[in-house]
């Protein structure tokens, strides 16, 4: 399913997630620039890479940039390609706005960072001492969906559904939307190998934290499971 958008209008203007989608963009930008070599290297220096991050291994000194531990924040920013980008962009664009507007900016931004973290827990900790760098925004982006969930489940979400060489159009519940993505990061994690190239623990790991972390972030007048459609 390819969302297209939702029919939750915001109360506020979403600066927080406005700004995350500028800052991907333009780190992706300064990628590209920096041309294949390099920015293999940058990937290297800001990715999160959980052998250096728990202390099993040391980047050499001339990729070091920024302190280990803070590439856990570095490497939400970073993408690996043009649809990466895309995919999490328009994820974050749908389904943000209505979540920051349930928390207030500064606790928005506070959250979306919290589940970034637990999405690089989430694929690290079954194996500190692999030394593959994680980047992208999906991790912290699945958790703003997981708290979308909570918030909005009966909301209607139109979604491009390709069948075969057809694309249809329809709108389906959020619960049905996000929870077909759900349960996909679930099977996907069961199956995956460790050298398949997408983290999707780390999707999962950022779902499950978004979820739980909503109630505690969310403001007081702010039911979850609205009837909101």
């Amino acid at each position: 399913m390819i969302p297209l958008r939702d029919h939750i209008a915001s109360s506020r203007v979403p600066y927080v997630t406005y700004a995350v989608v500028g800052g991907c963009v333009l780190v992706f930008l300064w990628q590209l620039s920096l041309g294949d070599a390099r920015g293999q290297q940058a990937v290297y220096a800001l990715g999160a890479i959980p052998a250096v991050i728990f202390g099993d291994a040391r980047l050499p000194a001339d990729l070091v940039m920024v302190p280990p531990l803070m590439t856990v924040f570095t490497s939400m920013f970073m993408h690996g390609g043009w649809m990466h980008l895309i995919g999490n962009m328009l994820y974050m664009w749908i389904f943000a706005d209505n979540v920051e507007d349930s928390m207030g900016h500064l606790r928005f931004a506070v959250f979306y960072l919290l589940c970034g973290v637990a999405a690089v827990l989430a694929q690290s900790l079954p194996d500190v001492s692999s030394q593959i760098p994680m980047i992208g925004a999906s991790g912290a982006i699945s958790g703003v969906l997981g708290a979308y969930l909570m918030l909005f489940p009966r909301a209607r979400v139109l979604v491009m559904i390709p069948l075969g060489f057809i694309m249809k159009a329809h709108y389906l519940p959020a619960a049905v939307v996000l929870g077909f993505y759900f349960v996909l990061q679930v099977l996907m994690t069961a199956m995956s190998k460790g050298g398949d190239g997408i983290a999707f623990a780390a999707h999962l790991g950022g779902f499950v934290a978004g979820a739980a972390l909503v109630p505690l972030f969310k403001h007081r007048r702010v039911v979850l499971f609205s009837k909101r459609r």
